[in-house]
């Protein structure tokens, strides 16, 4: 079981958005099965938190680095910080995110714009530091956390959706420029998950409502077993997977306008 304690060590993980939700579960999973840690996020005490009750736990090592990966120069600040201490990272999980609902001309142009820095451009810095170092070391495990609407274009929730495609796009090629290196790329792509995520994007209690929700632990025992067996894609839960093989079947049309549909849907129960 991934929740026992195991005696091998794994190496070191760095895991971003790690503070609650599916990253904070990734975490207590990854400690369980012999992994040190590399915790980040924005809010410092939810991460020492987390990383007292890890290493109480499992006596595994926890550092954490509370950032923004909305600033172009956390990424080079993580690094920094963990080479000064010695700390090889043989695992990055990519989990950081955020995003928003509603009409695109009526959102904060501000806010999309710092959605993108974090969605995008956070992964893809460390994406580029960390896997130079994996890449020279022959071995490494990268998981980009994308979603369910990686797969279509989600009006009334347009600008997340379209981070979310690019990360799938971008780990599907990463994967394949990385083959026969060692290193490995899973995108693991979760439908509504009861997360952090949904409060801070305004919609939890909607999406509940809606469509019921995946517990966060779920959806990272099952991204921590795909990343281990180093598959490229993984969609967590049944009705998700059949969602996403439809895109394939149904015209881009149609699907569209399912999902405006569904996200009319959303706002509509948040008034």
């Amino acid at each position: 079981m991934l929740t026992n304690k195991t005696n091998r060590h794994q190496g070191t993980a760095l895991i971003t958005g790690a503070s609650e939700g599916i990253g904070s579960e990734l975490a207590g999973i990854m400690a369980a099965d012999g992994w040190d840690l590399a915790i980040t996020a924005r809010r410092g005490e939810l991460l020492d938190r987390l990383a007292d009750e890890l290493t109480g736990r499992y006596a595994q090592r926890v550092e954490v680095i509370p950032a923004d990966l909305a600033r172009p120069e956390a990424p080079d600040e993580i690094f920094g910080r963990l080479s000064g201490k010695g700390i090889t990272i043989e695992a990055l999980v990519n989990n950081a995110g955020v995003g928003y609902y509603g009409e695109f001309i009526r959102q904060d142009l501000n806010r999309i714009l710092d959605m993108i820095s974090l969605n995008i451009g956070g992964l893809v810095r460390l994406s580029h530091i960390f896997q130079r170092d994996m890449v020279r070391r022959g071995r490494g495990r990268i998981m980009n956390v994308a979603s369910l609407v990686s797969f279509t274009a989600m009006p009334l929730h347009a600008v997340y959706a379209a981070t979310k495609a690019f990360t799938l796009s971008f780990s599907e090629a990463q994967a394949r420029e990385l083959r026969g290196t060692g290193v490995t790329v899973t995108a693991l792509c979760p439908g509504f998950t009861r997360s952090g995520f949904y409060r801070a994007a305004g919609g939890e209690g909607r999406a509940r409502s809606a469509f019921g929700l995946m517990s966060a632990r779920s959806v990272a025992r099952i991204g921590y077993r795909a990343m281990m067996k180093g598959r490229l894609i993984v969609i967590a839960g049944g009705s998700n997977k059949l969602m996403a093989f439809s895109t394939r079947l149904v015209p881009r049309r149609i699907t569209g306008l399912g999902a405006f549909t569904i996200m009319k849907q959303l706002l509509r129960k948040a008034r």
